[in-house]
């Protein structure tokens, strides 16, 4: 698997693109700057508008309305460059948006497009923009993947200013991790920048263009995971700084003034954090300085997963308490009280009061009336005493039942009451291999038991080690919250199900020894209820299972028979 991008990069150097080719005839600095100037000339030429290069394959002739495979019918075409092009487009057959890079099949590059984009599936990491397709047809190769329409560029948020320090931590945190997988699968992606990082609107960070971006347009690198940690430095500092970490303006961003050289991003704006400032000049290759010339530089994405990890955790910044509006004070003037006031010399009329009854008859209603008065609030009062009392003789059973250290004579204990937390988002948590059902993580709670997230058929069971350490979902909360019990609907029954809580510090942890341990239970039936044993404030939870029941064939799921298990509903109470 580590060969992949070695592959990659060979194809590229053989392709005959000598200004976009890499090269290995200076030292790892100078060639990580060969790799960055090669990139932003890319970017440039796709910024100007993208004028295809003299020799090289045209685009095929394609329009609004064109269909690829009767299946993939094209709708706007976002980029044009370089013999290729990329289109927004929708999946008839599934009813969703996606996007399509097309390019000729004699296309110099189309061999190593479509080996990246294969490579790209393979890996089902979900922290990247996932590739369905790549095919070779008709003299035409196209590459399908995610659209995803609720994302935002970090282009487009940096364009209103820099990020809070709480938004940068789980970007860069988030972006490490991703590619620290990536690298340890053998891919590299060579053009990560503000335009191939999204925040959807779960808050969680996305990458697109995995080595699909690089191939086409000919880029490839010696030192790869040199490159990749240098262009996560230059996301946090333009997260911290809203400025472009290198002379040249790029992404609508301004670059640093020229001659001065790399300004650590506490010293470019005030206030920046300073973890964070210097976690970027680490990042960054400047020739091994650092931001305090203690740490040393971080070369790989894992080295910047440790070394995020060694940092204090950043929280997100506490909601502002906007306190209730006071209640104005009223004078109460005499002959004013239950009246409006008057503004100054302003006439109001003189409201008179009805004659009394001066009658017989009138006396003797009134003397009915206040009788009624008289029973009804003797009335009253019998049932309000008798209420009391009943309530009185309720609290002392209560007393009786309850011993002197807050228990009750059966063994419960007096519990505040608990509440239904609300979950805001969540994703599959990939802990080893390939990812099982990432696209259906969010039927688990869409208050619907008919729909569900499954895991794969496995072939022995029911633990699921060592093939995998076992599988699950990571859920926010939404903030700090102190889950108390988590109750999980089953989709299958019988053997047993096995399944763990912990406690996360993202919706992308690194790994499972990050996380916090804090309840366990084991069921054969269809509902699995885990209670919190160590109790903890977590914004993060992971429902991991790590044992499956065995169960027949499931048509209405597409599954064999095997070892297996889905979820239908989660719920936390807290």
């Amino acid at each position: 698997m580590a060969e992949r991008s070695t592959a990659a990069v060979d194809v590229a150097d053989n392709s005959g693109d000598e200004p976009l080719a890499a090269k290995a005839d200076q030292s790892t600095s100078d060639g990580v700057a060969q790799d960055r100037e090669r990139i932003t000339n890319a970017d440039e030429a796709q910024g100007s508008g993208g004028t295809e290069c003299p020799g090289k394959a045209s685009t095929p002739e394609l329009h609004s309305g064109h269909k690829l495979a009767r299946r993939y019918r094209l709708e706007e075409c976002v980029t044009r460059l370089d013999g290729f092009s990329s289109w927004r487009a929708v999946d008839e057959k599934l009813r969703r948006a996606v996007g399509v890079h097309i390019l000729p099949a004699d296309h110099v590059r189309a061999r190593s497009v479509l080996a990246a984009a294969r490579s790209s599936a393979l890996l089902g990491d979900p922290r990247f923009v996932q590739v369905l397709d790549a095919v070779e047809e008709n003299d035409v190769v196209y590459v399908v993947h995610e659209w995803l329409p609720d994302a935002v560029e970090l282009t487009t948020l940096l364009a209103t200013g820099p990020l809070e320090a709480h938004d940068a931590y789980q970007m860069v945190t988030q972006v490490s991790q991703a590619m620290a997988a990536a690298h340890r699968e053998g891919l590299a992606h060579l053009r990560l920048n503000p335009g191939t990082v999204l925040r959807t609107s779960s808050g969680q960070w996305r990458i697109r263009g995995l080595a699909v971006n690089a191939a086409l347009r000919g880029i490839g690198s010696d030192t790869p995971q040199r490159t990749d940690t240098e262009a996560i430095g230059a996301l946090l500092y333009a997260a911290l700084t809203q400025r472009w970490p290198y002379e040249d303006d790029a992404y609508g961003l301004s670059g640093l003034p020229k001659g001065v050289g790399l300004i650590a991003p506490d010293q470019v704006r005030a206030g920046v954090h300073r973890g964070l400032s210097e976690l970027s000049m680490r990042a960054l290759a400047n020739d091994g300085a650092t931001a305090s010339r203690h740490e040393s530089p971080c070369t790989t994405p894992e080295e910047l997963v440790k070394a995020i990890g060694e940092m204090p955790r950043i929280r997100p910044p506490e909601l502002a308490f906007t306190a209730p509006p006071e209640y104005q004070r009223t004078t109460y003037q005499q002959g004013t009280y239950g009246h409006p006031s008057t503004h100054p010399g302003a006439t109001q009329p003189v409201a008179t009061p009805p004659p009394p009854l001066q009658s017989r008859t009138g006396k003797a209603l009134k003397w009915a009336v206040s009788a009624l008065l008289i029973a009804a609030l003797g009335l009253g009062s019998w049932q309000l005493a008798e209420a009391l009392m009943d309530q009185g003789k309720k609290s002392d059973n209560t007393k009786q039942n309850q011993t002197t250290d807050g228990n009750d004579k059966n063994g419960g204990t007096n519990s505040k009451p608990v509440k239904a937390l609300t979950i805001q988002g969540a994703q599959e948590f990939v802990a080893k291999g390939d990812a099982q059902h990432p696209d259906d993580v969010g039927k688990t709670y869409d208050g619907s038991d008919s729909t569900y997230w499954r895991t794969n058929t496995f072939v022995s069971g029911p633990t699921l080690a060592p093939y995998k350490p076992g599988v699950g979902i990571v859920y926010d909360l939404g903030s700090a919250q102190a889950p108390a019990t988590a109750t999980i609907g089953l989709r299958y029954a019988g053997n047993h199900t096995t399944v763990d809580l912990y406690a996360a510090d993202s919706l992308t942890p690194s790994s499972l020894d990050s996380m916090q341990k804090i309840g366990s239970v084991t069921t054969s039936g269809t509902n699995a209820r885990v209670k919190v044993t160590k109790p903890v404030k977590t914004q993060y939870v992971l429902v991991w299972i790590t044992a499956v029941p065995y169960s027949g064939a499931d048509p209405s799921s597409y599954t064999g028979e095997g070892y297996k298990q889905a979820i239908t509903e989660v719920k936390f109470r807290g």
